[in-house]
């Protein structure tokens, strides 16, 4: 393959609902530029992890660059299926131009809709939802049989013949429709263009080369979307879809270039001048590791060395690669605006910009989507604890969606990510990766324990065991805390009835106790404990007699203090078409959900509520039942609440039964 210019290269997103062909599509595409053997083939170029092939369904963004009458097209594979939108994001920041894969029967679902809406985004156009649809060609159908198609802007038609496409009279049924679709398609392009509308309004009429020109402007401004018919899995239409990529869709050249930034200051990218690259996805397979990056200014080479602006080192100069699914192909260089890969870089990971140490960019970071849901995860086997967190941390690397954190309450490590197939494929690829076996199971809620009012007690250790005994007696006093405060100690000592050198071991004691609440065993915040009295023996007297006195005064007092059961609440942020927003209501209602307000949005209702935490952490799987995929939302830690009577009754007989079945 030739290296190609900014102006000779196509970045080709291809985006839509999951299981609507856009694998197959791409693998047709790589067929007619003479790049797969067979079509169809039951392993496509671009789903090649175990995962993909075990579930057929694309579950990573992957490359397949092809060169086609002239140009270079980069077709960017992403996932339909929102657990993996992560993949999808990424996509989308590589793409120039998105092609969006609707199918014939199923009409635009709903990862269409997302698609297009993403797109809108991407070109920060979200004032224009209603982009312009236009048909550029016409189906042609005989008893529901797709038999080729009528070209609207060349007014021809291509029928199939089973060996390719042959022109033919359009059919005199569609021959009103055609002129009709000509006429919006000429409509389309002049009002793409200042010049262009002059000379409709003059005219009425724009010429072959004008409508092209007006359309090409369109699509690049975001304001048409062109409309083809293809039959993939029959090879059907592929041929001029090409075409089309190459006529339509705007150039690397034409496409806008991300912020950069320069001594904190943002600065103007050109094409020109030294290296920079961002890399897009970070890949660990059994060859080692790849960074998937695109090139924004200058030219990446092996006589360029890397300086990786965000961790501030330096990698091997290396030559760049050429990514075709899983097959890498060594090129010499990669220009502006193409995209590649480049091996074994040690310091650099996902969102890391690359540049020329002669002149530092930082170009602006991709913002992933934030996991929404979290669940324990543990080795299936004693004893690889380590070797399951290691693999996992791995994976982070390639999976920005994905994170990983220990809750330091509950013990719990939490792998997180944008539904539960994402954490069950995240699994297999530990398993398929690094040999060893993880398992999922629900988080343990970080309940949390404390008092409502005050009560004392005392407390005393005495043990005689021959010899010198143990003995320490403590008067207490535990009341709630100023709010905010999780633990405070007061020293009330008068006349030394304690010592000074026993008033640690006390506060020390009363620490390693509250680590167990009275009521289920769960950790006791906001109490503050008074020592004010209490005995010693000159002889007997140490701390551990004073740390065990203070504990059964913490134990006796405490219960009697009105000790309640809190639970964490969380702040929801739910984004929901508007047709959902009473269901949603009401679904919160059930989970013992609070409204805090509502606020219209672009195509939908922001809902703003509060909930327990122990209510929603599978959350995402059910709105995204409940609003066929459309919904979305955000959290945030708010407070504690007591826990209702009912509930909380549950939560302590089965801590209560947990104990029992350990001991």
């Amino acid at each position: 393959m030739k290296f190609y210019t900014a102006n000779e290269i196509r970045n080709i997103g291809i985006f839509g609902h999951g299981g609507e062909g856009k694998t197959t599509l791409t693998e047709a595409m790589l067929y007619n530029a003479g790049l797969v053997d067979r079509f169809p083939n039951n392993t496509p170029t671009t789903d090649f992890d175990p995962e993909e092939i075990k579930r057929s369904i694309s579950i990573n963004m992957a490359l397949a660059p092809l060169e086609w009458k002239g140009t270079k097209i980069n077709l960017i594979d992403a996932p339909g299926f929102f657990d993996f939108y992560g993949e999808v994001t990424a996509a989308l920041e590589l793409a120039d131009a998105a092609l969006i894969v609707v199918g014939a029967v199923s009409g635009p679902v709903v990862g269409a809709e997302k698609a297009m809406a993403m797109c809108k985004d991407l070109t920060e156009a979200k004032e224009k939802f209603g982009t312009s649809i236009v048909p550029i060609q016409l189906p042609i159908l005989e008893g529901g049989v797709f038999k080729g198609y009528v070209d609207i802007l060349n007014m021809t038609a291509k029928l199939f013949d089973g060996k390719g496409e042959k022109e033919a009279p359009i059919p005199g049924n569609l021959q009103a429709e055609a002129e009709s679709l000509l006429e919006q398609l000429t409509e389309a392009a002049a009002a793409a263009d200042d010049d262009l509308m002059m000379e409709y309004l003059e005219t009425m009429e724009l010429t072959h080369e004008q409508i092209l020109q007006g359309l090409s402007k369109g699509a690049l401004d975001g304001d048409i979307t062109p409309v083809c018919c293809t039959a993939a899995v029959a090879n059907l239409g592929v041929i001029q879809l090409l075409d089309n990529i190459v006529h339509y869709l705007p150039s690397a050249a034409q496409s806008k270039l991300p912020k950069a930034f320069k001594d904190g200051k943002e600065i103007e990218l050109t094409r020109d001048g030294k290296m920079v690259c961002s890399i897009y996805k970070t890949v660990n397979d059994q060859f080692g590791k790849y960074s998937i990056v695109k090139v924004h200014r200058g030219t990446l080479d092996a006589s360029v060395t890397p300086y990786n602006v965000t961790a501030e080192k330096s990698e091997k100069p290396t030559a760049p690669t050429m990514m075709r699914g899983k097959k890498s192909i060594p090129v010499d260089k990669l220009n502006a605006g193409d995209i590649g890969a480049i091996p074994k870089l040690q310091f650099s990971n996902t969102n890391d910009t690359l540049c020329d140490p002669a002149d530092v960019v930082e170009v602006e970071k991709i913002k992933f989507p934030e996991p929404c849901i979290g669940l324990a995860v543990t080795a299936k086997k004693q004893g690889e604890e380590d070797k399951v967190i290691s693999g996992l941390n791995k994976l982070l690397e390639e999976d920005p969606s994905i994170a990983l954190e220990r809750n330091a309450e509950t013990g719990d490590v939490l792998l997180k990510g944008l539904g539960e197939m994402h954490l069950d494929v995240t699994c297999a690829k530990l398993k398929n990766k690094n040999n060893v076996e993880a398992q999922l199971a629900d988080p343990r809620i970080p309940y949390r324990e404390t008092i409502r009012t005050m009560a004392e007690a005392e407390g005393k250790h005495k043990k005689q065991t021959g010899g010198s005994g143990q003995f320490g007696v403590v008067q207490m006093r535990f009341e709630p805390a100023d709010e905010g405060v999780d633990f405070e100690f007061v020293n009330a000592i008068v006349g030394g009835v304690v010592p000074k050198e026993y008033i640690p071991a006390v506060e020390k004691g009363l620490r390693e106790a509250m680590v167990h609440g009275v009521l289920a065993g769960y950790p006791m915040v906001g109490i503050k404990a008074t020592l004010y009295d209490g005995k010693y023996h000159p002889v007997d007297s140490k701390e551990v007699a004073f740390k065990s006195a203070a504990r059964l005064s913490y134990k006796a007092a405490c219960i009697k203090a009105n000790p309640v059961l809190t639970e964490p609440i969380y702040t929801y942020y739910i984004w929901v078409p508007n047709d959902n927003v009473g269901d949603i209501m009401g679904d919160l209602s059930r989970r013992r959900g609070r409204m805090l307000g509502m606020t219209p949005t672009n195509g939908g209702t922001e809902i703003v509520a509060e909930a327990p935490l122990s209510e929603m952490f599978k959350y995402a799987t059910d709105l995204r039942s409940m609003t066929q995929a459309r919904g979305s939302f955000r959290s945030e830690f708010t407070r504690y609440e007591d826990v209702p009577g009912d509930q909380a009754k549950k939560i302590i007989e089965q801590a209560k039964r947990e104990d029992e079945d350990e001991e």
